[in-house]
């Protein structure tokens, strides 16, 4: 079923090609069959219509685009755009929408002058190669294209007016990709995912803590009930003591238990608070004062014993061998002036640091609370 516009455009086409073939057929005589027939098949190829078709696009939708683009746009601002037919710079207006790219003359301009899709394309830093003019070195400022990998496909060449508005929407151009919009929702979806699956172990671990707790509320209610009992047995029989019940018997049986429970229950509760309080107490602060005191005097007695040690045998004892050959750098008296006590010091302050590493190792105890000690380390740093 064709069309009246359809009836006109194969006429037409029909008509040139009939007035083509009629010249073509009379310059005939005057030159060879190969040039009728290429001259031919030509005017076909530029007559046909499915050479001059174009993609039809309703130009309401894509207004209606760039409405929505100018109330919920990703990004705009002013740009420079190199046009198609020459090089010069114009000033327009861009719109960033999704995968959209709207143009227009100014902020205020309702219709957009143009539109570029950027699903697939390449946004690019473009290199100043020459600086030896200025006004090359200005063009090429701050300029980025947006090309496509595909042949006979359009570069559109932008141009910021800063680095960080340059920066800016090449960012912004990479972004607005469906592609990366959908791998983004598939890993946001596997992490959701595996959220989830966390929820739900905690649940059930929450659920067995509670039957857990609960069984204990349970036994702790019995104990309570045996306690209590055994109380009034006891007030009602006063004279009988602990001591007279055999140690296998069923109530001193169910005493113990308590007993270890409760010893438990405590421990459990009250240690890591009784740890702190005394961290925090200042009896541990003079503690560490100490330690740290005793500590530094120890390293600077071995320091000290180590550099007599050196005195005296690299320096103490080859000056007395010296003194004592035939042509000696120093006399006797010289050298036992310069080293004067260097071997009674030493002697000293070795007995001195043995004492201290002796005691290092019976180093005293610290209790914490009533019923609990924790011994000193023999080093620990300082605090």
């Amino acid at each position: 079923m064709m069309t009246g516009s359809g009836r006109r455009s194969s006429s037409i086409c029909g008509s040139a090609f009939n007035t083509t073939l009629t010249t073509a057929t009379a310059t005939t005589n005057t030159t060879n069959t190969t040039t009728t027939t290429t001259t031919i098949s030509n005017t076909v190829k530029m007559l046909s219509p499915k050479m001059q078709r174009t993609i039809r696009i309703n130009e309401n939708q894509v207004l209606m685009l760039a409405e929505k683009a100018r109330h919920d746009h990703n990004y705009s601002g002013y740009l420079y755009k190199r046009s198609s037919d020459s090089s010069k710079w114009q000033l327009r207006w861009f719109t960033l929408y999704q995968n959209l790219l709207f143009y227009s003359d100014g902020e205020a301009s309702v219709k957009p002058s143009g539109v570029i899709m950027l699903e697939g394309c390449y946004c690019e830093r473009l290199i100043t190669t020459n600086t030896n003019t200025k006004n090359k070195d200005t063009d090429k400022q701050f300029c980025f294209a947006i090309t496509y990998r595909r042949e006979n496909q359009r570069q559109y060449d932008m141009k910021a007016e800063t680095e960080s508005e340059c920066k800016t929407w090449i960012d912004m151009i990479r972004q607005a990709s469906f592609n990366k919009l959908l791998l983004q929702k598939e890993e946001l979806e596997q992490k959701h995912l595996h959220l989830l699956q966390i929820v739900e172990s905690e649940k059930t671990a929450k659920w067995q803590y509670t039957q857990q707790c609960e069984e204990l509320t349970s036994e702790i209610k019995k104990l309570r009930a045996e306690l209590c009992t055994l109380k009034k047995e006891w007030r009602v029989v006063p004279s009988r003591r602990l001591e007279d019940l055999p140690e296998d018997s069923e109530e001193i049986k169910k005493i113990k238990k308590v007993q270890s429970f409760f010893r438990g229950w405590l421990c459990r509760r009250r240690w890591k608070q009784i740890v702190e309080e005394y961290i925090r107490s200042p009896h541990a602060e003079s503690m560490r004062k100490r330690n740290s005191l005793v500590f530094r005097m120890v390293e600077a007695e071995e320091e000290y014993v180590e550099q007599l040690n050196l005195l005296v045998s690299c320096f103490l004892r080859p000056f007395k061998m010296a003194a004592s050959s035939k042509k000696p750098p120093s006399s006797h008296e010289d050298v036992n002036s310069i080293f004067l006590n260097s071997e009674t010091l030493l002697f000293l302050h070795q007995i001195f640091l043995k004492g201290l590493s002796a005691r290092m190792e019976s180093w005293p105890t610290l209790v914490l609370g009533a019923h609990l000690a924790v011994s000193q380390p023999t080093r620990q740093p300082d605090n």
